[in-house]
């Protein structure tokens, strides 16, 4: 039973998350902000205003593909988010941006975890073939390295979560200063954000329970 319970916790959290974003996004992408801006315009105008002159605006394919590239300096919207005036497009072009602001800024965090990116990927591919060969070879060792590699890209997702409540938060203050909102759309825009934010907090505890997981697994098999 306490497997089951475990297993289902391990799909539901990350289903709920993704229904809350896509709930927020769907409900708030009906609702035009103020301004009338596109989310290109709110990206570029945040970005000139922080004097982020070089930084690309660019349109991208998919639903909430929205990203920022650093390796090129360059803010991705999607479609939906690029051309359209909603509340929802302003909150997510404006949270793309504030991660172009970390960068310029050289925020600790984005740094760390830009530096992390090579190690969890690496884990993130190996660590469990390591850890179901040291679990049917019932060889320790390999487990152990398995979940080494394992934290590895724990760690990465964990990084992520301050790097990501920081971009929010750098968003909201922007799109207030630059009035591309009002007082009275901030309730709003601070819902969908938040709801962004959920996905990487449920990646992060799903991530963490697997890892205590196969810990509780190698203290187990050295105890025998």
């Amino acid at each position: 039973m306490g497997f089951l319970i475990y297993f289902a916790l391990l799909i539901i959290i990350p289903l709920w998350a993704q229904m809350k974003v896509k709930s927020a996004y769907k409900k708030y992408s009906k609702v035009p902000a103020s301004s009338g801006m596109t989310g290109a315009q709110v990206a570029r105008k945040i970005l000139d205003d922080n004097g982020l002159y070089d930084v690309r605006v660019e349109e991208v394919r998919g639903t909430l593909t929205d990203h920022y590239d650093p390796r090129d300096q360059t803010v991705r919207l999607s479609s939906q988010n690029f051309h359209g005036t909603s509340v929802a497009g302003a909150a997510v072009a404006a949270h793309e941006v504030g991660h172009a602001i970390q960068d310029a800024h050289d925020y600790a965090f984005l740094r760390f975890r830009h530096a992390l990116v090579p190690v969890a990927n690496f884990g993130s591919n190996f660590s469990f073939i390591l850890i179901i060969a040291g679990i049917l070879m019932q060889a320790s060792g390999l487990l152990l390295l398995g979940i080494v590699f394992m934290a590895a890209a724990v760690l990465f997702q964990l990084v992520t979560l301050p790097v990501e409540f920081d971009a929010s938060n750098r968003a909201m203050s922007q799109i207030v200063s630059a009035g591309v909102i009002r007082n009275d759309e901030e309730r709003e825009t601070r819902k969908v954000l938040n709801a962004a934010a959920l996905t990487y907090v449920a990646g992060a505890l799903v991530a963490l329970l697997e890892l205590a997981r196969f810990i509780l697994m190698y203290i187990g098999m050295n105890d025998d």
